[in-house]
């Protein structure tokens, strides 16, 4: 089995308990959230290398505003109209997203091939080193079945002895 495998495999058989853990933050809002996400997201990726997964790349689309779309297409040396044209298309809620998977910017080698102009969400993907994050935590539990690093986060959260003494 590969340790993508295993992966998927532990992100399913936690998804109930993610989702509980999740929701009870998102109610409760502790004012160590912050903290503790960004502790444990600099923790999860001493260990884990993205090139090595590049997961989010191969199922994902991140939305393009306008700026991406601009910075991509000035890179790769086309009108914005054109890029939009060629790679992308309007989902259900509107917003710019890849009209395939995987990325048509990733390298067999997982390497991003516009890296330097990526759109901002993958620039800040997983998202899990910001403020506020209880803002974005059905986000961030849709994550923990796409990224190992978010699976590791959240268990890590799940461990914390601040979330044991927490009501509720």
């Amino acid at each position: 089995m590969s340790h993508f495998q295993g992966f998927l495999e532990r992100a399913k058989s936690k998804s109930k308990v993610n989702k509980q853990t999740l929701d009870k933050l998102k109610s409760k809002k502790p004012s160590w959230l912050d903290e503790a996400f960004s502790f444990y997201h600099e923790q999860a990726f001493q260990k884990i290398n993205c090139i090595d997964c590049a997961n989010c790349c191969k199922t994902t689309s991140p939305i393009f505003y306008q700026k991406d779309i601009e910075r991509l297409a000035r890179g790769l040396r086309i009108k914005p109209s054109e890029f939009i044209e060629k790679y992308l298309r309007l989902d259900d809620d509107q917003d710019f997203v890849l009209q395939t998977a995987p990325c048509p910017f990733l390298g067999k080698d997982n390497y991003c091939g516009v890296y330097e102009d990526r759109p901002a969400a993958c620039r800040e993907y997983p998202h899990t080193n910001r403020k506020n994050i209880h803002q974005i935590l059905e986000l961030c539990f849709k994550n923990t079945m796409v990224c190992p690093a978010v699976l590791e986060i959240v268990e890590n959260i799940q461990q914390d002895p601040r979330l044991r003494k927490m009501p509720g």
